[in-house]
């Protein structure tokens, strides 16, 4: 049995000092005892994950952390959210992401058009459950659909619109990054932005009529009230994995895009009951699962989406939490259980930071930590957060698509 490899991301755990933490960031302030002894017996620095002039999306800085070049392969967000989903892209098709929002109408007729006003009051719809969102986005297909337009149920709040010889160039927000802020400043721009405003304002009339969103009112949960479009592309061309480093992996997510990007790499897909993408997640589950694949696999990338989710609804108590499960029931839980194989690599990382004061991503390097257990560091404790960066024998990696070479390869 040759080496084993696994990479444990917890997305958006990175942050920025806050005063309600007495200036430290979420990771000094968390209790992770695992991923100290990762760092502390391991390697640890720094990695640019996002290359200058790119968004820094969950998307672009994944594709960097699995060893692709997005300079290379990124063509947008949602092709690779599409091949997750199982819808194969032709090629002329654009693919958008389609977001179930909650607006807030500020003046005149709730909508998302331009001449009402409303703010972008929860990007995620209260996090509404798979089976509300795939009702909503079946009523919104059968009534706004057509032979160019089709509309794909995913996860949560999640899904996806295939337009058919469609406009790829539209400028378009991501809803994450104007939580709270009037929607009419970031309505999609450019060339085809009437096709696509057009959809997200009629979506109003259909999904606020709609039984689910009635039932939703009447719990006291918020509504799905429209859609949100954003996060295009084309279908990327990209190598395998196995055709890149010669290794079989699998990857572990509750997010289409993170499946989507383990696809076009040739991954195993592997779907763990009870996982949503939020805090509620089978953490357990995700670690018992990467261990099994192992067994047949070489090289696991598991993903947890918790904490970014609490930063973007600049929730500190979530965020604290989310990292603290991630630390206990998932790096503590695979540091046991990879001690059943002979050769291992353990490496633990944030995508990007999630700053709970800007409730959106930034492309600020990230904190990285890499333990061989052939090669046991022996030296001072190492917290493993944002500090390791004024360490002298931190390695800075500013090319973040190098990184997974480094780990395959790690020398003393």
């Amino acid at each position: 049995m040759g080496m084993k490899y696994i990479i444990l991301l917890g997305d958006g755990m990175a942050d920025r000092p806050l005063a309600e933490l007495g200036g430290r960031t979420c990771l000094q302030a968390a209790n992770t005892p695992n991923m100290d002894q990762i760092a502390s017996l391991g390697e640890v620095g720094m990695v640019h994950t996002v290359p200058d002039g790119f968004p820094p999306g969950s998307d672009v800085a994944n594709l960097s952390v699995l060893g692709y070049d997005p300079r290379l392969y990124y063509s947008g967000r949602s092709p690779l959210e599409a091949a997750s989903i199982g819808v194969e892209l032709g090629p002329d098709d654009v693919a958008y992401r389609c977001n179930l929002v909650t607006l807030r109408v500020t003046s005149g007729k709730a909508s998302s058009s331009g001449t009402r006003r409303a703010v972008m009051e929860d990007f995620s719809a209260g996090h509404i459950s798979t089976q509300e969102g795939r009702q909503l986005i079946e009523e919104i297909d059968a009534r706004l659909g057509s032979d160019r337009l089709r509309f794909h149920p995913g996860v949560s709040y999640r899904h996806l619109l295939v337009w058919k010889g469609g406009k790829a160039s539209v400028e378009c927000t991501p809803p994450h990054d104007i939580q709270d802020k009037d929607v009419t400043d970031y309505l999609p721009r450019g060339d085809g932005d009437d096709v696509i405003n057009q959809l997200m304002e009629s979506s109003y009339d259909v999904l606020s009529a709609h039984p689910v969103n009635k039932s939703r009112a009447e719990k006291g949960k918020r509504q799905a009230n429209s859609i949100w479009l954003w996060g295009q592309g084309r279908r990327p061309l990209m190598p395998t994995f196995r055709e890149k480093y010669g290794l079989e992996g699998a990857v572990i997510s509750a997010v289409d895009l993170t499946k989507g990007i383990g696809i076009y790499a040739g991954f195993e897909v592997i779907t763990v009951p009870g996982a949503t993408g939020w805090i509620d997640t089978n953490y357990v589950g995700k670690a018992e699962h990467a261990l099994w694949a192992l067994k047949t696999k070489d090289i696991v990338y598991l993903h947890v989406e918790a904490p970014d989710e609490a930063g973007h609804t600049g929730d500190v108590k979530n965020k604290l939490r989310a990292i603290e499960d991630f630390d206990e029931f998932v790096v503590g839980n695979i540091i046991h259980g990879m001690k059943q194989f002979d050769a291992y690599r353990i490496m633990v990382l944030p995508d990007h930071p999630t700053p709970l004061e800007i409730r959106t991503h930034t492309a600020d390097p990230v904190p990285f930590a890499i333990y061989d257990n052939a090669r046991e560091r022996a030296g001072d404790p190492v917290q493993y957060d944002e500090r390791i960066a004024e360490r002298k024998d931190a390695l800075i990696i500013k090319e973040g698509h190098t990184l997974m070479d480094y780990f395959l390869t790690q020398r003393a």
